[in-house]
């Protein structure tokens, strides 16, 4: 039996009540703004109905620990992690090679720049490129096919 809208709130129920506004902000269905109003009209809700008007639109569960439809297969998985392992995940990449060619390009330049004023100078600026490039080689080619999380 759901309990009478017209009921006294007690301090705990507003506390649960804002701890899920907290949750539902950083899984980004309300924003900040919307987070602060909410919050003040739960501290101000003197009956367990006001306290419901206040999440009235937004959902009690989380929608991914829902069960599965019989219709769609059965998967524990994240949507997130299934796209990554799926080799979709090609932002991380983009990312990854952006940052290498960065800190090798600034690299290259401090190493030119003191080649040209000092003369020939022994190129250190490998030993960060190499390996470094290699191994996201490595994992650009291969990164797919590996199991786990």
């Amino acid at each position: 039996m759901a309990p009478n809208p017209d009921m006294r709130a007690s301090d705990a129920d507003r506390d649960r009540v804002a701890a899920s506004l907290r949750d539902h902000c950083g899984e980004g269905r309300i924003t900040m703004d919307e987070l602060h109003e909410r919050l003040e009209a739960v501290y101000e809700a003197k009956t367990l109905g006001q306290l419901e008007e206040v999440t009235a639109d937004l959902p009690e569960e989380d929608l991914y620990q829902l069960p599965v439809p019989a219709t769609q297969p059965k998967s524990t998985e994240s949507p997130v992690r299934a796209a990554t392992r799926s080799g979709l995940d090609v932002t991380g990449n983009r990312t990854m090679w952006a940052a290498w060619a960065s800190v090798s390009g600034i690299n290259f330049t401090i190493w030119l720049i003191i080649a040209l004023s000092t003369g020939w100078v022994y190129p250190w600026w490998i030993w960060v490129a190499g390996p470094w490039g290699a191994m996201l080689l490595i994992g650009t080619l291969f990164g797919g096919r590996r199991s786990g999380c």
